[in-house]
C-alpha cells in the first residue's frame, strides 16, 4: 500500500517539475523579448520633456541655476528603461519563487551586489540626494538608471536563450542603425531634420502647453551628442563586422556587412575621434577571428572590402567637412589635413564675451601705489584630450575629500571648480563641466571606493571571459564571440566617454547575455 502512494507522489513530483520547466521556458522567452525591445527600441526614443529643476547652487550660469529645463534625449528613455526593468524583474522573481528557478553561481553575482550596495549608500549620504537618485535633468544618469543596468545584466545572466539568440540581438538593432544613418546624413549635409515641421511636432507630442522646441535646436541622431554617437557606432561597427565575419548564412553575412558600413558612415559623420580610436584598437581582434573562421579567405576578403570602402567614406565625407579627417586618420597622423583650407581665420573671443568671462571668474582688484591692477588671465584653450586630462585631475582632487562613498552619481556639475583661473587655460570659456568624460572616474567620484572596486571586479571577470573566448576561438565556436568584441570596445570607450541610458543599458544587457550563454555551455 505504501509503495502505491510513493509511486503516486513520485509521479506528481515529475509532473510538477515538467510544468515548472515549461513555465520557466515561457518566462525566459518573454524576458528575452523584453530585453530585445530595450535593445532595439529604447535607444530610438527622442521626445521633448520639461522638468522643474531645483539647483543646490545659486548662480547666474544657466546650467547651474534652478528653473524650468527641457530635455529631448534621456527622460523618456529612462522612463522606458525603468518600466521594462520592473516588468522583467517581476517575471524573473516569479520564475525563481514559483517555478523552481535557479540562479547561476558566479563570482560576478557578489560584485553586482557590492555595486548595488555602493550605489545605495552613496545616494543616501550624497550632499545632493535627489540629483544622485535621478541624475541631471538632461542626462538621467543617477542611481535609478545604474540599478536598472545592473539588474538587467543579472537577469540576462540567468535565463535560457534560443539557438539563434545572437542573430536576434544583432537584428534588433537594425532599425536603430538605419534611422540614425538617415538623421545624421540630413544633418551632415545641412538639412537638419529637427527643422522640419512634422519632426518638431512629433518630438513635442508630450510637451505641456506653451512649451516648444528651440529654433536653434538640431538633431544629430537619437543619442545626446556627437561623442555618444561616435562611440556607440564605433562599437556597433565592430559588432556587425564581427557578425559578418562569423556568420555562416550568406544572406545574414551580407546583411551584417552592409550594416557595418552604415554604422561606419554614422561614426564618421558624428565627427568625434572616440569611435575611430576604438575601432582601430579592437580591429586586430577581428583580424584574429577572421583567420580562425571556417572560411578564412572570405572573412579576410570582407575585412579588406570594409577597409577600402571605409577609406572611400573618409575621403567623401572629408570633402564635405575636413573635420572628418581630423577625427579619423588625422587623430593618428598629425601632419597637415589635406582637406583643410590653407588659411583659416584665428578664433578670437569678442570683447563682450571676455567681459562676461572676467565677471564669471570673479577677478579681484589689488591696491598698489594708488592703482588698481587686475590679475593677468591665461589664454583660453583646451588641455590634452579636449580638456579631459584637466577634468580628470580636478575630479580626483574632489574624490580625496569623500573617498569612501563619493558624492552621488551624476552630481559633478555642482561640485566641479568652474571658477578657478586654471580652468580658463584648460577648458574653453563657454564650458561648464557636467560629466567626467570617463565612466570609471565617474563611478569613483559618484560611489567612492566601494562602487569603484565592484565595477573593476565586474570588468576583470568579464574581460577574462571575453579574451578567453576570443583566443580559444575555433571553427566550431558559436557567434556569441561578437558580444565579447562589443563589450571590450565598450570598455575602451569608457575611458573617455560617459554613461547614457541608450549605450550603457545596451552593452550591460549584451554582456549579461554572453555570460548566460557561457553558463549554458558549461551545463551542456
Amino acid at each position: 500500500m505504501s509503495s502505491f502512494y510513493e509511486e503516486i507522489n513520485k509521479s506528481r513530483v515529475i509532473t510538477d517539475e515538467k510544468e515548472n520547466a515549461q513555465s520557466r521556458t515561457s518566462v525566459d522567452k518573454w524576458i528575452f523579448r523584453i530585453l530585445l525591445l530595450i535593445l532595439g527600441f529604447m535607444p530610438l526614443i527622442v521626445m521633448g520633456s520639461v522638468k522643474e529643476v531645483i539647483s543646490p547652487l545659486v548662480s547666474n550660469i544657466d546650467a547651474l541655476s534652478s528653473g524650468t529645463k527641457g530635455d529631448l534625449f534621456t527622460s523618456y528613455k529612462s522612463m522606458f528603461l525603468l518600466i521594462s526593468t520592473i516588468t522583467v524583474s517581476i517575471l524573473f522573481l516569479a520564475k525563481i519563487f514559483f517555478m523552481n528557478g535557479k540562479i547561476n553561481k558566479s563570482l560576478l553575482n557578489y560584485f553586482l551586489l557590492l555595486f548595488i550596495v555602493g550605489i545605495l549608500i552613496s545616494t543616501i549620504v550624497s550632499p545632493n540626494i535627489s540629483i544622485a537618485l535621478n541624475g541631471q535633468y538632461n542626462r538621467s544618469d543617477g542611481a535609478i538608471n545604474w540599478l536598472c543596468y545592473l539588474i538587467l545584466m543579472f537577469i540576462a545572466m540567468n535565463i535560457k536563450y534560443p539557438r539563434k539568440a545572437i542573430n536576434y540581438v544583432l537584428l534588433s538593432l537594425y532599425p536603430f542603425v538605419v534611422i540614425n544613418l538617415y538623421i545624421i546624413t540630413t544633418n551632415f549635409y545641412g538639412n537638419d531634420l529637427l527643422q522640419k515641421g512634422w519632426m518638431r511636432k512629433f518630438v513635442s507630442l508630450f510637451l505641456p502647453q506653451g512649451a516648444s522646441i528651440g529654433q536653434d535646436s538640431h538633431l544629430l541622431g537619437t543619442l545626446n551628442q556627437w561623442n555618444y554617437m561616435s562611440g556607440m557606432f564605433g562599437i556597433l561597427t565592430l559588432l556587425y563586422l564581427g557578425g559578418a565575419i562569423l556568420e555562416k548564412q550568406s544572406k545574414l553575412k551580407i546583411a551584417h556587412f552592409l550594416i557595418s558600413l552604415c554604422t561606419m558612415a554614422v561614426m564618421l559623420m558624428a565627427m568625434s575621434a572616440s569611435g575611430f580610436f576604438t575601432l582601430v584598437c579592437v580591429l586586430p581582434i577581428l583580424i584574429w577571428l577572421a583567420i580562425r573562421t571556417y572560411n578564412k579567405k572570405i572573412s579576410l576578403l570582407l575585412l579588406s572590402i570594409f577597409i577600402i570602402v571605409s577609406a572611400g567614406l573618409i575621403h567623401g565625407f572629408s570633402l564635405q567637412n575636413s573635420k572628418v579627417w581630423d577625427d579619423s586618420i588625422g587623430f593618428f597622423y598629425h601632419g597637415e589635413n589635406p582637406y583643410a583650407e590653407k588659411e583659416k581665420p584665428t578664433a578670437k573671443i569678442n570683447e563682450s564675451s571676455k567681459l562676461a568671462l572676467d565677471g564669471f571668474l570673479g577677478n579681484k582688484a589689488y591696491a598698489a601705489e594708488d592703482k588698481f591692477e587686475l590679475p593677468v588671465l591665461p589664454e583660453s584653450g583646451w588641455s590634452a584630450g579636449t580638456g579631459r586630462t584637466y577634468i580628470w585631475k580636478e575630479t580626483f582632487e574632489l574624490v580625496k575629500d569623500r573617498p569612501f562613498f563619493g558624492y552621488g552619481l551624476d552630481t559633478l556639475v555642482y561640485h566641479f571648480p568652474h571658477t578657478k583661473l586654471e580652468t580658463r587655460a584648460n577648458l574653453l570659456v563657454e564650458t561648464v563641466v557636467d560629466k567626467p568624460h570617463n565612466i570609471y572616474i565617474g563611478v569613483l567620484y559618484g560611489t567612492g571606493i566601494l562602487g569603484f572596486v565592484a565595477l573593476i571586479g565586474i570588468v576583470l571577470i568579464t574581460v577574462f571571459t571575453s579574451l578567453k573566448k576570443i583566443f580559444i576561438f575555433n571553427i566550431k565556436s558559436n557567434t556569441s564571440v561578437v558580444l565579447c568584441v562589443a563589450w571590450l570596445a565598450f570598455l575602451i570607450q569608457a575611458l573617455f566617454n560617459d554613461t547614457t541610458p541608450a549605450i550603457v543599458a545596451t552593452f550591460f544587457i549584451m554582456i549579461g547575455i554572453l555570460m548566460g550563454l557561457q553558463f549554458e555551455e558549461k551545463e551542456a
